[in-house]
């Protein structure tokens, strides 16, 4: 999620130039054109969905054509809120190296940045309206229309995004940063066409050459994850293979319509939601009044904090934009130094990646197979197990704190903050019930949680800021835009792992690992923690999850067992440094430079990755509850 702006100053300096004028003009009309769009398409989304859940649930007489409609409009959310990422540089990309860079050398970098994924875009336009096409023929069995409408959304989105690609080269201040990064994406292209008849007689070899190396370096140079992707699945098909590049558009299609990931921009705006009414303060301040009296006090409240509004959003960057405000300028006038904040901060981030409705968790039910609901439920327990390993530092780190000017709450305010945090604190429990009672599918809950957020906030805290509605929106598109590319991308690279053979490789191979299980499990965890910390998150799930599940099945490891020590593994890599990009978005969010972290974090990571043994060693903590 360290997504940069690609504002004219950051790409170098020099007077605006006509054809930097109009691409700001144009780029001014081109923005409200598609964020319009794209926050009416979240709305549209809870309005099918919950007219879906009422009609089911209370008045017994299912929509059948809702899901289908959804899926319809998400295809379309999903495209336009990726060019809203786009535009606003908000796809997620790895920015460690590119920031020790030189300052000329980072203005290049970032038109890289520019230029790679308008290389890809501009190889994909082609097959992706081929696809649509093809769709045509395709009739929807309920509302009976073609499926060019679904399918259509592809190639719309992927020239707007390169209409804002070349806008974006346009504004680059100095054009000779912008030539030259369009002159090394061509130089590289030229190079790579021309080797083909050499790919052609590597073999497998091209697996190493195309997803390890050209992946690297694109990340490590900044261009953004999606992007990188699907630059080496194109590459690696149209160089290597005789496979028709409409199979590419097909999978990332395949990739991004999972009905199950409905739920993400859902649970993204959940997140805002609960932060914007004052729910998240309300929890929050029960918490501080419980514990704000002892030593290290503020620090449990913000693991606890954490664990609870986890348990709403699904999104970390809501959860660690809902809690950081509320709890950091009380923390700081106790003395708390601003790098122990942001480490204990990301720490939490980690800590709280099963606990459901995390999107990690959604997603990886999509792409294996195992059940959403036992997930959820196997998701609770290994949050507390790594919560109380970080709870141990703190209680180690401030045993020796000063609370002479520290009041206790009296009973008479703890009871006055509970009445007042209850609804709040009840949410987490009312999504969980709705879905394991079968009110509402995985999908369809964040709705429910939506509508009990909208109720409490005018009703309950009479907070509800109507100006912020439309930018939320907004940044909702955009967030679940630039993770169902990355989910539809890493999907269409694993399937062109899984048809290269390398997948039956690798699973023979760590099938054959010395020490079975146990070794097997070392291994995943130790994969885990460094695809999480390059790639993020959900990429390094979607690309991994279905090779490696299997294998675990084989090996006698019960899935949802095997899920949670995966999760956790990735979280640690996601949110240490320097690579993790969890870390620099909870440095973002709270302000704090990322140098102040690196030190306290250190204690931190060695306290998740005990928590994270202790659950691998210890399968009743994920499956007891089953």
């Amino acid at each position: 999620m360290a997504g940069t702006h690609h504002s004219p100053a950051v790409l170098g300096g020099g007077a605006a130039t006509t054809p930097h004028r109009w691409a700001t003009v144009i780029d001014g009309v081109l923005g409200p054109l598609v964020e319009i769009p794209a926050a009416l398409l979240v709305v549209a989304e809870i309005v099918v969905l919950m007219a879906g859940v009422v009609s089911r649930y209370l008045l017994h007489s299912p929509l059948v054509w809702s899901d289908e409609l959804a899926s319809i409009l998400f295809l379309w959310l999903a495209m336009l809120g990726s060019v809203v990422a786009f535009r606003r540089g908000g796809h997620m990309r790895m920015t460690a190296l590119v920031g020790m860079a030189s300052p000329r050398m980072q203005a290049f970098l970032e038109a890289v940045a520019i230029a790679a994924p308008l290389a890809f875009l501009l190889l994909v336009i082609g097959p992706s309206i081929e696809f649509a096409e093809e769709e045509v023929f395709i009739t929807t069995p309920a509302l009976e229309v073609t499926n060019a409408w679904r399918a259509a959304a592809l190639p719309v989105g992927s020239i707007l995004m390169a209409v804002v690609a070349v806008l974006r080269l346009m504004q680059v201040a100095d054009w000779r940063v912008a030539a030259g990064a369009l002159a090394a994406v061509a130089a590289v292209a030229a190079l790579f066409l021309g080797l083909e008849p050499v790919f052609r007689s590597l073999g497998n070899l091209n697996l190493l050459i195309f997803f390890v190396g050209l992946v690297a370096v694109s990340v490590l140079a900044g261009v953004p994850i999606a992007f990188s992707f699907g630059l080496a699945t194109f590459g690696y098909l149209a160089l290597t293979t005789s496979t028709p590049l409409l199979v590419v558009v097909g999978r990332m299609d395949e990739g991004m319509s999972h009905l199950i990931l409905l739920s993400v921009p859902l649970f993204v705006f959940l997140g805002l939601l609960i932060e914007m009414t004052g729910m998240a303060a309300a929890m929050v301040g029960f918490l501080a009044s419980l514990l704000g009296h002892v030593r290290g006090g503020l620090s449990y409240v913000l693991v606890g904090a954490m664990y609870l509004v986890s348990g709403i959003s699904g999104s970390k960057a809501a959860d660690m934009a809902a809690v950081a405000p509320v709890l950091f300028p009380e923390m700081k006038a106790r003395g708390a130094k601003p790098g122990d904040l942001v480490a204990l901060l990301s720490a939490t981030g980690a800590q709280t990646e099963t606990i459901p409705p995390s999107l990690v968790l959604i997603t990886l039910g999509s792409v294996t197979g195992v059940s959403i609901s036992a997930l959820f439920t196997g998701g609770m327990l290994p949050g507390v197990v790594l919560g109380i390993t970080l709870c141990a530092v703190v209680w180690w780190r401030y045993r020796g704190d000063d609370l002479s000017n520290v009041r206790r709450a009296t009973r008479g305010e703890i009871g006055r903050k509970l009445l007042i945090a209850f609804p709040a604190i009840a949410l987490p429990f009312v999504i969980r019930a709705a879905v394991v009672e079968g009110v509402a599918t995985a999908t369809e809950v964040s709705t429910i949680g939506i509508v009990y957020s909208v109720v409490a906030g005018l009703l309950i805290y009479r907070r509800f800021d109507w100006a912020r509605l439309k930018p939320m929106l907004i940044d909702t598109a955009s967030l679940s835009g630039a993770i169902l590319l990355i989910i539809g991308a890493a999907t269409a690279m694993a399937w062109a792992l899984t048809q290269s053979g390398f997948s039956g490789q690798l699973a023979r191979t760590m099938a054959a690992l010395p020490g079975g299980a146990i070794m097997f499990m070392v291994t995943s965890i130790v994969a885990f923690i460094i695809l999480g910390s390059v790639l993020e998150g959900i990429p390094a799930i979607v690309l991994f999850g279905p090779l490696l599940f299997p294998i675990a099945r084989q090996m006698g490891i019960h899935d949802v067992h095997y899920a949670m020590v995966v999760i956790l593994a990735m979280g640690i890599g996601l949110f240490a440094p320097p690579f993790g990009v969890g870390y620099y978005a909870a440095c973002a969010i709270s302000r704090i430079h990322p140098d102040e972290g690196m030190k306290p974090i250190v204690g931190y990571i060695l306290a998740l990755i005990v928590g994270l043994i202790v659950v691998a060693a210890v399968p009743w903590i994920s499956i007891g509850f089953l």
